[in-house]
């Protein structure tokens, strides 16, 4: 993946955190390179394996003391966050590698998922620590047209580093030209389920990664997909109070979606259609949620 490479844009301005995040690029631009280039990646796969174990150990422990020493408001969020992706994805991606024998289709998820997950974090939750995007969440539990709007205009924003305009309230599931579509379903502590069902044209979704991942990534759809995801789980965390996500949740299942499979999925109504237009194509935004009865 040419161009996968520490930007200037995810310092978050604190010299401990910058370092140990452009230390891990370059470690995932060296196993993306081998696996481009090399028929065997196995001993890479299992070597980038230990070295993120030992990461998340290390340089998670000095980013929850910096946020310790500031007194940061969301740490105990961030880091749940944290424990989460040490604890549970990187497991399940340890084991899964293992399971297949290192199958090229596995270590290719394995990257997408890895380079997904930690470039939305960074561009996320760890700009919030210092201000860089909006960590206020002060939203209220609503799923008022224009509170949510606001809330999802200010993710788009902080993602896709684009402004975006809120163009139906009461989106009606018309077609949307040529784009990705994802099912995402989370577990609320209470018992509660939150559901969303979204869309992004194929322009905004290459921009989302290439922004990210540099402008090879932005030419490989496979990756463009599976990337985008890892990126739109990022705006549970980023809506605040809109579901009670300041609660403990965890994510039940994440699906990919084609468009008719979107569209009959759409049909089961959301109390919550959002249509929205950016510069570079549409992202439609649906939610529900339910509390499961004991």
């Amino acid at each position: 993946m040419e161009g996968l490479s520490w930007n200037e844009q995810f310092n978050i301005g604190v010299e401990v955190v910058d370092r140990a995040h452009a230390g891990l690029f370059r470690r995932v631009g060296k196993l993306i390179d081998i696996v481009e280039h090399e028929a065997n990646c196995q001993k890479a796969c299992k070597e980038s394996i230990r070295f993120l174990e030992d990461y998340t150990m290390t340089h998670f422990s000095e980013e929850e003391a910096y946020m310790r020493s500031i007194q940061y408001k969301g740490y105990e969020k961030h880091k749940k966050i944290h424990d989460n992706f040490r604890d549970i994805t990187l497991v399940s991606l340890k084991k899964q590698l293992e399971a297949s024998g290192y199958s090229p289709a596995v270590v290719e998820r394995f990257i997408n998922v890895l380079a997904g997950w930690l470039t939305g974090h960074i561009m996320v939750e760890d700009q919030a620590i210092t201000g860089n995007v909006s960590a206020k969440r002060t939203y209220e539990e609503s799923l008022d047209t224009l509170v949510v709007a606001g809330a999802v205009n200010q993710a788009i924003k902080d993602v896709f580093r684009l402004d975006s305009e809120l163009v139906n309230g009461e989106y009606n599931g018309r077609g949307i030209r040529q784009g990705y579509y994802y099912r995402l379903c989370y577990d609320l502590e209470d018992g509660a389920k939150v559901q969303l069902l979204l869309g992004l044209e194929e322009q905004l979704a290459r921009r989302g990664v290439g922004l990210m991942l540099g402008l090879s990534a932005m030419n490989n759809p496979e990756r463009v997909r599976e990337v985008s995801v890892q990126i739109l789980q990022q705006f549970l965390h980023h809506l605040g109070k809109l579901f009670k996500s300041d609660m403990e949740y965890r994510i039940h299942k994440e699906e990919n979606l084609v468009r008719d499979e979107f569209r009959k999925d759409f049909m089961t109504r959301y109390d919550c259609n959002l249509l929205f237009e950016t510069r570079l194509g549409h992202f439609v935004f649906c939610a529900r949620k339910w509390e499961v009865k004991k």
